[in-house]
């Protein structure tokens, strides 16, 4: 069978992200306990009805008995072991984007109490779900991103990925913003001629007709994609053979409006040849939608 794991800090999008996955045919369970992991999973697979449960998705928090939670790793590798596949999707985002969210449900952090404020619950819990946060198979960074976008994200990279492939995200973004925690490789082109300082450019972006032409004009930005899809084509199949699920490539600018968006695109098309589940995404662009191809 297969067992998806949720978990992250509160407010991050957890429930979003369970509910995607119930649309898509998993048997969902919110709040588990961890040390109901190894009942559920057994009864799950020793079921004889014709009907038994081979896709299920739980959700694990802080709520856990902290003993249980430190002890994660342990009990992860044993569920392994027994021959389930099982795959860990942590959904966190930064604090300001946390406390926003907390404000304007009027919801109460289940941390925090008459001695613990919601800053210091929202800290806490990041170090209590730390086993499982490093255990992850896809870690998702929901700051700024609306529930439909990561209702899509979830869909598209959990839906549209077979077992045992590889699906990439090819994001761009501006160095000044900070670079995305999400990121397992990091790519920077702040070396590639700027757009920006063409006026008659600025209000463009790296999708748009004259900002190709102007970056295409310049030898280096060919040489800069091709290195990078080298690099790429070289060591991506290594993640595969090793059993890496997913795979977020970022690839930044100043402002992440003009090159990093450039070049976004051309690996984000080219990768699509190769691999089945690509998507691209500008986070400094939230008018563009993130796409991807199922």
């Amino acid at each position: 069978m297969k067992l998806i794991i949720v978990s992250g800090r509160s407010g991050s999008g957890k429930s979003t992200a369970l509910h995607v996955l119930e649309d898509l045919g998993f048997y969902c369970i919110d709040n588990l306990p961890i040390g109901l992991l190894f009942p559920l999973t057994r009864e799950a697979t020793t079921q004889e009805a014709p009907g038994r449960l081979k896709k299920m998705a739980v959700s694990i928090d802080a709520r856990n008995l902290s003993a249980e939670l430190a002890n994660f790793e342990t009990i992860y590798q044993q569920l392994k072991q027994t021959g389930v596949e099982v795959e860990i999707i942590f959904l966190d985002a930064d604090e300001q984007s946390l406390l926003q969210r907390f404000h304007a449900t009027r919801r109460k952090h289940p941390l925090s109490d008459d001695k613990t404020s919601l800053r210091e619950a929202i800290t806490n819990e990041k170090q209590l779900l730390e086993p499982l946060s490093k255990l992850a198979d896809l870690y998702v960074n929901t700051t700024g991103l609306s529930m439909y976008e990561l209702r899509d994200m979830i869909k598209q990279r959990v839906a549209g990925r077979k077992d045992q492939e590889l699906a990439l995200l090819f994001q761009s973004f501006g160095f000044k913003h900070g670079v995305p925690v999400d990121s397992d490789y990091v790519f920077d082109v702040r070396c590639l001629p700027n757009p920006y300082w063409d006026t008659s450019l600025r209000k463009h972006t790296g999708v748009d007709q004259p900002v190709i032409e102007f970056l295409e004009r310049e030898p280096l930005t060919r040489q800069m994609v091709d290195d990078v899809t080298g690099f790429l084509n070289t060591w991506l199949p290594s993640f595969a053979d090793s059993n890496r699920s997913y795979m977020t490539i970022s690839i930044g600018c100043t402002g992440g409006q003009h090159r990093s968006v450039y070049v976004c695109e051309q690996l984000g098309r080219y990768f699509r040849d190769h691999y089945r589940n690509v998507q691209v995404r500008h986070t400094e662009l939230p008018h563009l939608q993130t796409r991807g191809e199922i």
